[in-house]
């Protein structure tokens, strides 16, 4: 059945061509407006970027669609690097002893809902695995493309462990849907960190620092010895993979940097050091500035518990100066939101809190160019080039003058295709008004 239904994926990607014409495209890389340009898809992929007036063969060959999207700004599919499509609620003791199946409908149910907010790649950041990722690839979910790390790896008592203080068992080792795996000293990091790449990780993850969910941990907590992180990096590195790591503190963020892992999450609590680091070894920086938000607002609401609440504080408003000296310093930034719960619908508004101490520009290239970077799929995500994926989003108005029409889909997202497939078609007749969904 598999067989099958594979082979039905790859015939959806063999569709007739798709031809997008008289389109606004944002050329992300260059960061400038190409008008009047058309755009050609075909078997998932981008053939052409012309100009109108350049022939076009494909437009008289049976099958093929034309779509008119005069008035409309194409940009490329939206990448977030820090999400959690399995997490349905902000308590993730919950998630840990939930059945594997309400899991993996809930998370589909996330993964739709990211798609149509243009979110056409996400890396996920703890849950999500290799049988996730194949329902997506095979078309059985809707959603954007996974790039996974399985379960994060956590010290005893670390980010990752959501046994409370008075627990004995030991449930994240072996529940298939825990977000951690809990390993301590360097044998069992290498063979957790080996498990998880023979599980089909595209990335893994490290807990260096204490976390806001987690029951038994400070936030400046460090996490794991320089020899386990060694370790782990190094078993990436042999898999030709790398690291990603959850750390707050200047501390904890140097500790990661200098034993060699690749990106940092949150980093909220950073200082020049850090800058220092994430420049001397090209790391990169991965924000989410949008959660501590939400939290603060709706966290218990959506699960959070109430104990574990108060370390919301301590980063809240720490965030967006950590950005901005980030920023300033030139350090490799991508897009990431570490939304959870009820709380996912906020994952758009990172841009508008961004665009406080960065220019539109810049946002929408950490969401875009520099996350496909960090993905290691430059040329393949990202951008609207030739050979490309064919993801890409269309709306109404200009993103560089106002981000508000990547925040506010309802209004203003018109069209969201990720490998050639039309997933959202919102396009007004030609005397319609733009700007309204249909």
């Amino acid at each position: 059945m598999g067989g099958w239904l594979n082979q039905r994926a790859q015939l959806d990607l063999g569709m007739a061509p798709l031809l997008l014409e008289e389109a606004t495209v944002l050329d992300v890389r260059a960061g400038r407006l190409l008008p009047d340009q058309r755009v050609v898809l075909r078997e998932g992929r981008i053939a052409r970027l012309e100009p109108m007036e350049a022939p076009a063969p494909e437009a008289q060959a049976p099958g093929v669609r034309v779509l008119k999207v005069r008035g409309l700004t194409l940009l490329p599919g939206l990448i977030d690097a820090h999400v959690h499509v399995m997490a349905w609620t902000a308590n993730l003791r919950e998630l840990s002893n939930a059945s594997p199946h309400y899991n993996a409908l809930c998370a589909a149910q996330i993964m739709r809902e990211m798609l149509r907010r243009g979110f056409t790649t996400v890396r996920d950041a703890a849950g999500a695995d290799f049988g996730l990722k194949r329902a997506v690839e095979e078309g059985l979910l809707e959603g954007p493309r996974l790039y996974i790390c399985g379960r994060a790896l956590s010290q005893t008592g670390g980010h990752g462990d959501v046994r409370g203080p008075g627990e004995e068992a030991l449930q994240t080792v072996s529940s298939p849907v825990a977000f951690g795996r809990v390993a301590d000293g360097v044998p069992e990091v290498r063979r957790a960190a080996r498990e998880e790449i023979r599980r089909g990780a595209d990335q893994l993850k490290l807990m260096l620092g204490g976390g806001i969910a987690s029951p038994t941990d400070r936030l400046t907590n460090d996490q794991f010895s320089r020899e386990e992180i060694a370790a782990a990096v190094e078993e990436a590195e042999m898999a030709d993979l790398y690291v990603m790591a959850h750390a707050y503190t200047a501390r904890a963020v140097n500790r990661a940097l200098e034993a060699g892992v690749r990106s940092i999450e949150h980093g909220n609590l950073i200082d020049e050091s850090s800058v220092e680091r994430f420049l001397r070894y090209g790391a990169w920086l991965v924000p989410t500035l949008v959660t501590y938000q939400a939290l603060a607002q709706e966290g218990v609401t959506a699960g959070l518990p109430r104990e574990v609440a108060h370390k919301i504080d301590l980063v809240l408003d720490k965030g967006l100066a950590a950005l901005e000296l980030a920023y300033r310093a030139g350090v490799n930034l991508a897009y990431g939101t570490d939304l959870l719960g009820s709380m996912h619908r906020h994952q758009l508004q990172e841009f508008t809190l961004r665009a406080q101490v960065q220019p539109n520009l810049e946002v929408i290239r950490a969401a875009t160019l520099y996350a496909a970077r960090l993905l290691r799929a430059e040329g393949q995500l990202g951008e609207l080039v030739p050979g490309a994926y064919a993801d890409l989003i269309a709306v109404a108005g200009n993103p560089l003058e106002d981000l508000g029409v990547l925040t506010q889909p309802e209004r203003y997202l018109q069209l969201v295709i990720k490998g050639g497939r039309v997933y959202l078609e919102a396009i007004p007749p030609p005397s319609g008004q733009l700007g309204k969904t249909a």
